[in-house]
């Protein structure tokens, strides 16, 4: 995998009820929380303000989070994701590559930074989206050197 060196790449955790995003420095090596999107109920109007997000951070690629089981198995969450990032494809039209990564446990150690970090309770549940999709930008951008 190429590291896109001076080009950003947003992190994607596709929740049910929030999406949250991250941002990589130019250099692709650090990422940092972006954003929670509440969901619309409308996929598309979704698809479009993740896309909408990622161009306004000078992003070139989208690292979707792939919710596969401890054995790597795909169950119906995975399979979810898959056609939710067909569609993230066709509507950014070639503009943008868009990628899944292994995002394993990404949640709970995402959940134990806020907790080491003193951020507990409503302010925890508002940002854990945001961390998790860090999580997962972090460990794509540590399998690509």
């Amino acid at each position: 995998m190429d590291r896109l060196i001076g080009a950003r790449l947003v992190g994607v955790d596709l929740g049910a009820r929030r999406i949250g995003l991250a941002v990589s420095d130019p250099s692709g090596t650090l990422a940092a929380p972006l954003t929670t999107l509440e969901r619309s109920g409308d996929g598309a109007a979704d698809r479009r303000a993740i896309l909408i997000t990622a161009r306004e951070a000078g992003a070139s690629r989208i690292v979707v989070g792939l919710p596969v089981g401890l054995s790597g198995s795909a169950g119906a969450a995975a399979r979810a994701v898959v056609a939710e990032v067909e569609a993230l494809r066709a509507e950014a039209e070639g503009s943008m590559d868009v990628v899944t990564h292994d995002e394993r446990l990404t949640t709970v150690i995402a959940e134990q930074r806020l907790r080491d970090g003193g951020v507990r309770g409503a302010r925890a549940r508002a940002r854990v989206d945001a961390a998790a999709a860090t999580v997962i930008l972090q460990s794509y951008l540590d399998s690509t050197t």
